[in-house]
């Protein structure tokens, strides 16, 4: 590992003085977070909405931040933390993920799998309710999936977390029909799945958004049910979904019908959002906020040394990358070497140490070492600008190229993916020559942004879904989806497939990782660092920590005071 230089580290340091004096707030989880209401705005309400019961000791309410409006509260459409936040605590699957990081029964009272593992029987749990007071039934999950996989509904990203299930990628394409799928009802309480092949994670997957039922007889003709609160949003999990001000906040009312109900303690969430960090850590320091950081929000970076030295900081793993997505389509990073040199010349180990500064560590390969430890090493050697310099001389001349284009790099709006920018910007211009722009844009326009490539390089986030390094590959398996970089390629795609094949868990591995050295050999994206969960709690909070995969159950707290 090369010292980092000394002038880049000034600049590194004065870049991120300016953005902490500038910046207004942000988020560094995932996807990247990002409300719209000022922080003034949306402190006003706090003390009127919440102060009397974050006050009383008798009142099982908790008080959280969750930044911006949810995208999107329909199960199917969703595609990012905020609304999986909120999704994970008013629905629930045939399974859910408990308290020791393994899914544990959830609508289904009862599972059944076949001796050659591809045939799953769920029993649906006995007094399932949603929360109009319809059972919960087996057509419900059956509608729910097949909503997803039917290929009228183009804007369901998530489709290919139901592609073990036989027959369901070639739905999702209109090669054969939704009745093929793998997926029957065979009555109101029994659910018989059948797998292409074995999928040890299976059960993972059951705890996903994706596959939560929705009630058709309340969603079908109507296209905006899950646009609001009220009699078509209805639910089958811990919570309800009281009110929802838009840009302001969600309310989230104990789902008394619920079938675990007895053992739900907090009785109202608050979801507020407040998108200034800093806003929001004072919300916490008044009594007003109960939890700031992960999975809801951010840490301010500038407190993070702070909280460090009184002991009020906590940090654990967290199955997660961020990186900087290359759009392959556009010059120069049409060129591997080029991009490879961008994603060289970047100083990790400063940005982990002077900026977010949360136990993350450099990231030189795509899956995180809390799934393969030895990727903790890598492909590259971090900050190799000497090898940086060679590849984009290489690459300039297998373009033609006499000197690079500027280059723009676009993210959302976020304290922590400004000042990382800043630092990569200084960093770019110093190693490489080159002008570098930079673009912030609100979540949603960014998100249009980089759906319809209209960017060279835009910050991203994955955070695992299931804790299986096929979950991080298989986002590059085709074009569209979660991948942005518009990259794609034959082999790798054919390892991911042969993969799935495979029960051996060290043959399955092997061909993995053969995918990801395709990939990190053609680079379409420059990690960063591996997340970590960052986070401050009251002490009052009990049970409540996010998962290595970045989710949280809140049915499991409570309120000790």
């Amino acid at each position: 590992m090369k010292k980092f230089n000394k002038f880049l580290l000034f600049s590194l340091i004065a870049s991120l003085v300016l953005v902490l004096a500038a910046c207004t707030g942000g988020d560094d989880e995932d996807t990247g977070d990002n409300g719209e209401e000022t922080g003034e705005e949306t402190g006003e309400n706090t003390g009127e909405d919440t102060g009397e019961e974050a006050g009383g000791d008798s009142e099982q309410v908790l008080n959280v931040n969750i930044k911006e409006e949810p995208p999107s509260l329909n199960p199917g459409l969703a595609s990012d933390t905020t609304s999986s936040s909120v999704l994970d605590q008013v629905f629930e699957g045939l399974t859910r993920i408990g308290p020791d990081g393994q899914p544990v029964n959830a609508m289904a009272e009862k599972i059944e799998t076949s001796d050659d593992l591809t045939t799953y029987t769920f029993t649906i749990r006995e007094g399932a309710t949603w929360s109009n007071g319809d059972p919960v039934t087996a057509q419900n999950f059956e509608y729910a999936w097949k909503w997803v996989l039917n290929p009228e509904n183009a804007e369901t990203d998530y489709a290919y977390q139901l592609y073990s299930i036989k027959n369901a990628q070639k739905a999702k394409a209109g090669e054969v029909s939704l009745d093929e799928v793998g997926i029957t009802a065979k009555d109101d309480k029994t659910l018989v799945v059948e797998l292409e092949q074995p999928t040890p994670y299976f059960l993972h997957l059951t705890a996903f958004h994706t596959y939560y039922p929705v009630n058709q007889n309340v969603v079908e003709g109507n296209d905006e049910w899950f646009t609001d609160a009220g009699d078509t949003f209805v639910t089958n999990g811990p919570y309800k979904l009281e009110s929802w001000s838009h840009k302001d906040k969600i309310v989230l009312k104990k789902n008394e019908d619920y079938w675990d109900a007895e053992n739900v303690s907090i009785k109202t969430i608050n979801m507020f959002m407040v998108e200034n960090e800093d806003t929001a850590l004072n919300m916490f320091n008044q009594g007003e906020l109960d939890w700031v950081g992960s999975p809801f929000d951010s840490v301010p970076l500038a407190s993070i040394p702070t909280l460090k030295e009184e002991g009020k900081l906590n940090i654990s793993p967290l199955a997660g990358v961020y990186y900087y997505a290359f759009n392959v389509d556009e010059a120069p990073f049409n060129n591997k070497k080029i991009r490879k040199a961008f994603a060289m010349s970047i100083n990790r180990k400063a940005i982990v140490e002077n900026i977010t500064q949360g136990g993350q560590l450099p990231a030189m390969a795509l899956v995180p070492p809390t799934i393969w430890e030895e990727n903790e090493e890598g492909y590259f050697q971090d900050n190799n600008v000497e090898e940086a310099k060679k590849l984009l001389q290489e690459g300039l001349e297998e373009e033609g190229m006499d000197e690079l284009p500027p280059v723009t790099i676009h993210y959302n709006t976020s304290e922590a993916h400004a000042a990382i920018a800043q630092a990569i910007q200084d960093m770019w211009r110093q190693n490489l020559g080159v002008e570098v722009d930079l673009a912030n844009e609100e979540w949603q326009v960014y998100l249009d942004t980089m759906g319809n490539g209209n960017f060279q390089v835009g910050r991203m986030g994955w955070l695992a879904d299931f804790n299986d390094a096929i979950n991080f590959l298989e986002i590059f398996q085709t074009i569209g989806g979660n991948n942005y970089t518009n990259w794609e390629n034959e082999e790798y795609a054919s390892l991911l497939e042969e993969s799935r094949t495979i029960t051996d868990k060290e043959e399955r591995t092997s061909v993995l990782k053969e995918a990801e050295q395709i990939f990190m050999d053609e680079l379409p994206i420059s990690p960063i660092y591996y997340y970590t969960n960052v986070y401050i709690k009251k002490d009052y909070v009990k049970d409540v920590k996010p998962s290595a995969m970045g989710s949280i159950n809140l049915k499991y707290g409570s309120i000790e005071k």
